[in-house]
């Protein structure tokens, strides 16, 4: 690993990404205007809302993300689970506790982190660039670290199958900081900076790419799978070579095409109908002030100039002259502008799915119908919610759960799951709301072969235990308010029993009444 090569790669990266940078920035200056600072350099605090005339599509990304935030990741709901792959050790007792051990540990890691706010820009990027970027660190006092990344700092690559796998980052941090992170290998240049001005920024880079050098046998963090290198690309000094066991960036892409590397988002699509409603939303303020305050008529003989438009303002004018100030009829027609604006805004909210997460719901509405207009909604967000699957939840779940595994911060696990495969199985509520159609079949069936059991054993088809325990999943039943299969088991067996012994009290009850009744019949044959 040599500066050049890096160097050389980053430049690459830079080159291949100009095409995007101002097609982010336009799109930040209307719909995100806090970071629209892509390829702009902007002062802090510094106004950014001044070229901004109607806010529906900002409302509209914010609603969209903050409803993918709810509906996905929410801290106030259970949106994932660890199962095994063979379902046999689920009904393993010392596994299943285990598993649901380490979920619960692994939610509390998530909650004590910085989890939640980051995520929520990670929604936001994801909604209005198409692409988005957060690290997952360790960290000594939180357990594991997030930190969502602007846009402008990241340059990605793909690998053969289509996911991120190599990033390079051009970020500033103050000299300062820089120094307290790295100490000394900071290299001269920073270090002078440093003592000089310390709250100076300084531009730094870091890239972190799959090791051509990777040993698994070695455990040294140089021979990881990934390796991670910072460096001072101005003075060409490398400051840090370490590495990760696995790829530290979460980098989702809304959509994208087969030949790009970044994605594109609901923001692209919407931004010629964001630009045509800011300028429409432009003239019909400046109509409505002509009419609210139009221009005026003066005739320019018989008044004393200036003419005062102010309440309570007086104009002087000649004695016995019969002119008058008059407004002048511009022709404004604001209805037809607020007309068209409105359009405009439907199809904003159109494009970031308004509609669909505020469906209003008749209280009218069957359950049926609720479910229904969840199934279309769930259609509709299919293939984006695969994607932020793959290349979101799946990696960052992963790169917590190692991160508390090699903290020794999950029980130690029973012998008998060394080698087992563990899937992640997401019970977030718009993940259960993908499956009620599931249940609606489920229901319909149940409703068509119900009465044919009555003549026919059609019912013998149908596995009650598995039937209750799909119904259970997909609503997101918590286990603890379910019995085990053995529990389960014992209580039929407690039941069985218990008809039995009553089938042998009633059968002694029914023969000694028989008895009674052969008594005197006896009596009196034996007479």
């Amino acid at each position: 690993m040599n500066i050049s090569e890096l160097q050389n790669q980053y430049s690459q990266l830079k080159n291949k990404r100009q095409n995007w940078e101002s097609h982010w920035q336009e799109i930040a200056d209307f719909v995100l205007p806090r970071k629209a600072d892509v390829n702009i350099d902007r002062t802090e605090g510094d106004k950014r809302t001044n070229r901004i005339f109607d806010g529906t599509a900002l409302h509209a990304s914010e609603l969209l993300s903050s409803s993918l935030h709810g509906m996905l990741t929410n801290a106030a709901t259970p949106w994932f689970s660890m199962r095994f792959k063979d379902d046999n050790l689920a009904l393993d007792e010392e596994s299943r506790e285990w598993l649901e051990a380490s979920t619960r540990q692994m939610y509390i890691a998530l909650n004590r982190s910085n989890f939640q706010q980051e995520i929520h820009e990670l929604y936001v990027d994801l909604v209005v660039f198409g692409t988005a970027c957060m690290m997952i660190e360790e960290d000594d006092e939180k357990l594991i670290r997030f930190s969502t990344r602007h846009i402008k700092e990241i340059y990605i690559a793909e690998n053969d199958k289509g996911f991120v796998d190599t990033i390079h980052r051009s970020f500033k941090m103050s000299a300062r900081s820089a120094v307290k992170r790295f100490g000394d290998a900071v290299g001269k240049r920073i270090f002078a900076i440093a003592e000089e001005n310390p709250y100076d920024e300084i531009e730094l880079h870091h890239c972190v790419k799959p090791n051509d050098q990777f040993n698994p046998y070695k455990m040294d963090n140089k021979s990881m799978a990934f390796v991670s290198v910072y460096y001072d690309n101005e003075d060409g000094h490398i400051i840090s070579i370490s590495g990760f066991e696995e790829f530290p960036f979460v980098i989702p892409r809304w959509l994208k095409s087969s030949a790009e590397s970044w994605g594109r988002s609901p923001s692209m699509i919407a931004l010629p109908d964001i630009k045509m409603l800011n300028r429409m939303a432009e003239t019909t303020i400046k109509a409505a002030q002509k009419m609210v305050d139009p221009p005026l008529l003066v005739p320019d003989d018989s008044f004393v100039l200036p003419v005062r438009t102010q309440p309570g303002g007086l104009n002087y004018y000649r004695s016995g002259s019969r002119d008058r100030i008059e407004p002048l009829n511009i022709g404004a027609n604001t209805p037809v502008g607020i007309n068209l604006e409105e359009q405009r805004r439907g199809a904003i909210r159109q494009a970031y799915y308004v509609d669909q997460f505020l469906m209003q719901q008749d209280v009218r509405m069957t359950a049926t119908e609720v479910m229904q207009r969840n199934e279309e909604k769930m259609r509709l967000l299919a293939p984006v919610l695969g994607r932020m699957q793959s290349e979101m939840l799946q990696p960052l779940i992963t790169r917590c759960f190692n991160i508390l595994l090699r903290k020794k911060m999950l029980p130690v696990p029973p012998e008998s799951l060394q080698g087992q495969t563990i899937d992640i199985e997401y019970v977030s509520p718009l993940a259960r709301s993908q499956r009620t159609g599931e249940i609606q079949a489920i229901l319909r069936s149940l409703e068509i072969i119900a009465p044919l059991g009555q003549s026919m054993p059609v019912m013998d088809y149908i596995d009650s235990d598995k039937l209750v325990q799909h119904i259970t999943d997909i609503l997101g039943v918590p286990k603890k308010v379910l019995r085990s299969g053995q529990e389960v088991e014992q209580i039929r067996a407690e039941k069985a029993q218990a008809m039995q012994e009553q089938a042998e009290i009633q059968q002694a009850q029914q023969l000694a009444e028989a008895g009674g009744k052969a008594a005197p019949l006896l009596k009196a044959l034996n007479e």
